[in-house]
């Protein structure tokens, strides 16, 4: 796994993990890297610091290390969900049907976020239909 500190046209920076460079390079040419913040799909890639080698004999991070980068990614990833729900309407069982009701111009386009299954997601994928399957953390309101 590789990860990329990226940057949309509009100067958003995030993060992003890809198998490989390839994947990267694959992906982006696809028009499939967006930007979480304002959804763009011109994004490349921002300077980046060099990775520090591990020392000898050192399978894993640090623990401390890899509890930060956890805490990075849940914090990411509760950031999502917040700008989602924040700009989106739930359609809740109903995505499916509501995005190809969008996708063929039967309603007004809009952002829209809910729950399908994975032989809706594939059926949507070969229809055409552009969505995107993200993890959905769980609330902390405690």
């Amino acid at each position: 796994m590789i990860v990329y500190d990226l940057r949309c046209r509009k100067s958003h920076g995030f993060e992003a993990w890809f198998r490989d460079s390839a994947a990267y390079d694959e992906q982006a040419a696809a028009g499939k890297v967006t930007c979480p913040t304002c959804g763009s799909r011109r994004v490349e890639k921002a300077p980046m610091a060099p990775r520090v080698a591990k020392a000898r004999g050192s399978d894993s991070p640090a623990p401390d290390r890899e509890e930060k980068m956890q805490g990075a990614l849940m914090r990411a990833a509760r950031e999502i969900r917040r700008k989602v729900e924040e700009s989106c309407d739930y359609v809740g069982p109903e995505f499916a049907e509501e995005a190809r009701k969008i996708h063929y111009g039967e309603t007004d386009a809009r952002g829209i976020y809910g729950e399908t299954s994975d032989d809706e997601a594939r059926d949507l994928s070969e229809e055409g239909v552009e969505f995107g399957r993200i993890p959905w953390p769980t609330r902390q309101d405690s």
